[in-house]
């Protein structure tokens, strides 16, 4: 479910198609810059209501899906 949110997110943020997004696909291979990951990361903590401290650690979108599975109670 995590998963499939962000899949969503990413979809809307970029213009990709979610077949093509993966759990152990990274950021970097989606080719966004800065602006593009930091609109993602605020979606993401929108959507979940979470804060992310430090977004640079994450860097593949398993990555994401686990920081919001361990730090949103009832996803």
């Amino acid at each position: 479910m995590v998963f499939e949110k962000i899949k969503k997110i990413i979809e809307e943020q970029l213009g990709i198609e979610q077949n093509k997004i993966m759990m152990n696909t990274s950021f970097k291979e989606l080719e966004m810059d800065s602006l593009e990951f930091f609109q993602i990361i605020i979606e993401i903590e929108e959507q979940f209501g979470l804060q992310i401290e430090d977004a640079e650690a994450i860097t593949t979108v398993a990555e994401a899906v686990k920081f919001v599975e361990e730090n949103v109670d009832c996803v």
